[in-house]
């Protein structure tokens, strides 16, 4: 077994659980236990943080290091949970590492839902979201309705790889212009509901929560950056928000 070829190998698992929005301290650990699931691994340590990995093992007493950036990062559990579910298998089976590669190869070419359907729940939960706020049927529709716009637009820009604070202050405003045009259309409707349930798709929950559990396993650097990155998409929905409705304000209010 070549040192370089399990660096590369473990080292994909780890970018592939940070893209999909792991912990920091799950993406250490699953990278260690695959590393000592090969018994010419004498040890194996890695430091992580949300932009990068790094990498070193022990094999025949040389050691050997690897270095590799995360340039984006989403949200998919059923990646994370799959690759969770094979390093306990690989702690308990012995696999090869071409096993090993060419399942986490699958793991990566693994569909994730589609246009359509992201775009169709995350209306649906826009929608969900007014009626938790105690609003009307309307008022959901319309949520509904904002929902499908900002999710399309905050799609186009992520496939154009667009800054993350620009992508979610643009969708905020979006969500902001729609929700005061309907309210002027359908009078009996409550602007701030509309806008509220549907910038709730743009809430970072799960920077926020990663941010706390990495920050209580002692991870400090990573509860920081995560806890930075959640903090700068509150201020570009703030801004997004803030900036359509000094408008509607100058021109008479809402």
């Amino acid at each position: 077994m070549k040192s370089d070829q399990l660096l590369n190998v473990v080292g994909y698992a780890g970018k592939l659980l940070i893209e999909s929005g792991a912990e920091i301290y799950r993406v250490e650990e699953t990278m260690v236990r695959l590393c000592h699931s090969f018994h010419e691994v004498q040890d194996a340590e890695s430091f992580v943080t949300p932009t990068g990995i790094m990498l070193s093992i022990t094999v025949d007493d040389k050691t050997s290091t690897k270095i590799m950036r995360v340039h984006s990062r989403g949200v998919d559990l059923n990646c994370i949970d799959r690759i969770n579910a094979l390093s306990r298998r690989a702690s308990e089976t012995a696999f090869s590492l071409e096993e090993l590669n060419q399942q986490l190869q699958e793991i990566g070419r693994k569909e994730r839902y589609s246009f359509g359907m992201t775009l169709l729940f995350s209306a649906l939960s826009a929608g969900g979201f007014a009626i938790f706020f105690q609003g009307s049927m309307l008022e959901a529709g319309c949520a509904f309705f904002i929902g499908l716009i900002i999710k399309a637009i905050t799609w186009f820009m992520e496939q154009r790889d667009l800054n993350n604070f620009f992508i979610n202050a643009i969708g905020a405003a979006f969500a902001a212009m729609v929700a005061l045009g309907l309210h002027k259309l359908l009078a009996n409707t409550d602007v701030d509901i509309m806008i509220i349930s549907s910038i709730m798709l743009l809430v970072p929950g799960l920077a926020i929560t990663n941010a706390i559990r990495d920050t209580v396993a002692g991870d400090y650097l990573s509860g920081v950056a995560r806890a930075c990155e959640a903090f700068l998409v509150a201020i570009a929905i703030a801004v997004g928000i803030g900036f359509i409705l000094s408008i509607f304000m100058v021109q008479g209010g809402v």
